[in-house]
């Protein structure tokens, strides 16, 4: 984490030369960092808005659900 803190800044000057920056954690890969910009346009305004609007006029909306309740795995708890 030191090291990560130390080159931040180095993260974000590639970022903003070169384009998205991949990050691995134990040679996984973890995180794409991006720019801010390259964020707003890949997100182009979506705010669930339209998502909750076609909810709530769907003819449907009174329908009950009920979630599949699937058994969950029990676990020794970690000591």
């Amino acid at each position: 984490m030191a090291d990560a803190r130390a080159r931040f800044g180095e993260l974000v000057r590639r970022v903003r030369s070169e384009g998205p920056q991949h990050v691995t954690v134990r040679a996984q890969e973890e995180v794409v960092v991006i720019s801010a910009e390259e964020f707003r346009r890949l997100k182009n305004g979506a705010t669930g808005a339209a998502l909750v609007a076609a909810f709530q006029a769907s003819p449907y909306r009174e329908v009950e659900i009920e979630p599949e309740r699937l058994p969950m795995p029990v676990r020794d708890p970690v000591l």
